[in-house]
């Protein structure tokens, strides 16, 4: 068995569809004794509608996949260089194309009898934008081998840290704030001590009062700026651990739909094969009942005939008798 064709053949079908044609061909596959393909097959996932929809796009409009996939390899390109003009470029066709070609997607899902809803379009989008910026993603896609979205999470790789400007660390940027006010306030007190003419003995200690309560103000400053700073890291920290909890969440609820409607639908056929089987049951008692009916009746019917030929024998012997005399 050909396990190539016959997963293409499988994901050009309905989701409701696969698995039944699936089990088709993993028993076909185990009544020729070929252990490796029925365990190829049987590993093959249904796609959720999503999936089989953008796939269905992949398939059936190959010259727009095309294009879309040029424009992946176009993105994620640029972030690896950098390049600033071809990210500007290409990113502004991205929203469009990617809500059009979403759109278009349902539709070729709704001319094969299946409605896509809102929710669904909106997974169908993040599936594109998977195309996108994942290399594996548009592998899958361009083969129409998607079987679910990829996370939501999903994006471009990342900037290399050494093209981004360092944050200062807290002391140099306290040290620089520190000397500006320092300067700041002598300046004003210069300012001051040129409008007003007093006493040195009376306006060293203003100046000095004033520059350690700026001094304070400062440090206050810095200390809830480090403060806010470890707040939002640990948010983020949060954030993060959040995120992963959700998508573990979401994939082991896609999974277990999934198991969950591969299980209605064997349940399903098996009801149809139980219903089968009484009705070849009854139709096999009510045909032994007829034939015993008809045995019965034969069995009278000979044993009124061997009747029949016993006297039938003797009349014979009367005759013969009577004959002789």
């Amino acid at each position: 068995m050909d396990v190539e064709e016959v997963a293409e053949e499988l994901y050009g079908l309905r989701p409701a569809e696969f698995v039944a044609a699936r089990d088709t061909y993993v028993a076909r596959a185990r009544a020729a004794k070929d252990a490796r393909a029925a365990k190829a097959v049987a590993a093959l996932r249904r796609p959720s509608l999503a999936a089989w929809a953008a796939n269905r796009l992949a398939r059936q409009r190959q010259r727009e996949a095309q294009q879309f996939l040029a424009l992946g390899e176009t993105l994620r390109e640029a972030h690896r260089t950098l390049d600033a003009a071809q990210l500007r470029a290409a990113s502004g066709q991205r929203q469009q194309l990617v809500t059009a070609l979403a759109r278009t997607a349902a539709g070729l899902a709704g001319e094969a009898g299946l409605s896509v809803s809102d929710t669904v379009l909106h997974e169908i989008e993040q599936t594109l934008h998977g195309v996108l910026a994942d290399q594996d993603v548009a592998e899958l896609w361009s083969r129409g081998r998607l079987v679910k979205a990829p996370e939501a999470a999903v994006g471009f790789p990342e900037v290399a840290p050494e093209a981004v400007p360092a944050r200062r660390a807290p002391a140099v940027e306290a040290a620089e704030a520190t000397a500006t006010t320092g300067t700041t306030g002598t300046t004003e007190s210069e300012e001051a001590a040129g409008a007003a003419e007093q006493p040195t003995s009376k306006r060293k200690p203003a100046r000095g009062e004033e520059a350690r309560r700026l001094r304070e103000r400062e440090r206050a400053r810095l200390r809830e700026l480090e403060r806010a700073r470890t707040a939002a890291e640990e948010a983020d920290g949060e954030v993060g651990r959040r995120e992963r909890e959700f998508a573990e969440a979401r994939d082991a609820r896609q999974a277990a739909a999934e198991e969950a409607e591969e299980a209605a639908e064997r349940v399903s056929r098996l009801e149809r094969e139980l219903h089968d089987g009484r009705k070849a049951r009854q139709e096999a008692r009510t045909a032994s009942t007829t034939a015993g009916k008809a045995v019965t009746t034969a069995e009278h019917a000979l044993r009124d005939a061997r009747r029949a030929a016993v006297q039938a024998a003797r009349a014979v012997q009367d005759l013969e008798g009577r004959s002789q005399e």
